[in-house]
């Protein structure tokens, strides 16, 4: 239990570190002061840019992948086997997410988790990827709503995680699966609460399937 609360503890610090913080800093901005105030990818393409947005989606994925492998590796020398191993992966993984949606170095007000949930996921159920990808592109295509898309996107981790995996899920990751979409569909709840008012924005430049 020592060996996951110390990892997970360590994918907690490394998720905090926010990618359109970090990089805002360097510019003298605050991401959150702009746009919807998230601090995500999707705020940082809408209010600063293409280059500035794929720096953050970079930092934001390799935090959750490194959270989800290295971490583990780094504390391979502990006693356990795979499934052990697995629990760490699954435990910094997640720890990652919740950093980045409350990050302890930028008074707990981070981003919605969906970058470093997906970098963690390449890492513990890379056969996940395609599927949610797809989700999230269909829905953006037909819809334009980024928040829609990646809620739906998260919702679909769990059916992928059962019914795609190469042989039976571990406990560990099939909890991964749940507590991931779970969160995600947490921290997009304003999201749903604009749908429902009429009031969510479009990325209309994505949306190819419009009304005439």
């Amino acid at each position: 239990m020592l060996d996951v609360l110390v990892v997970a503890c360590g994918g907690y610090l490394l998720g905090s570190l926010s990618g359109s913080l970090l990089l805002g800093r360097l510019r003298g901005i605050d991401i959150r002061s702009m746009g919807s105030g998230n601090a995500g990818g999707t705020n940082a393409l809408r209010s600063v840019g293409w280059s500035f947005a794929l720096g953050v989606i970079v930092i934001d994925l390799g935090k959750g992948a490194v959270a989800a492998g290295l971490l583990p590796a780094v504390a391979a020398w502990l006693p356990g086997e795979g499934s052990v191993r697995l629990t760490l992966g699954t435990s910094a993984g997640f720890a990652a997410v919740i950093g980045h949606v409350w990050p302890l170095y930028f008074g707990f007000r981070g981003g919605k988790g969906a970058g470093t949930a997906v970098g963690a996921i390449a890492v513990l159920a890379p056969w996940c990827i395609i599927p949610l990808l797809l989700v999230w592109i269909l829905t953006i295509v037909g819809t334009g709503y980024v928040g829609l898309a990646t809620i739906l996107a998260a919702l679909s981790l769990v059916p992928a995680m059962w019914m795609l995996a190469p042989g039976p899920v571990p406990l560990a990751l099939g909890a991964f699966a749940i507590a991931t979409a779970s969160l995600l569909t947490f921290t997009h709840r304003s999201n749903l609460a604009r749908l429902r008012s009429g009031t969510e924005n479009r990325f209309e430049k994505a949306r190819l399937l419009k009304r005439r």
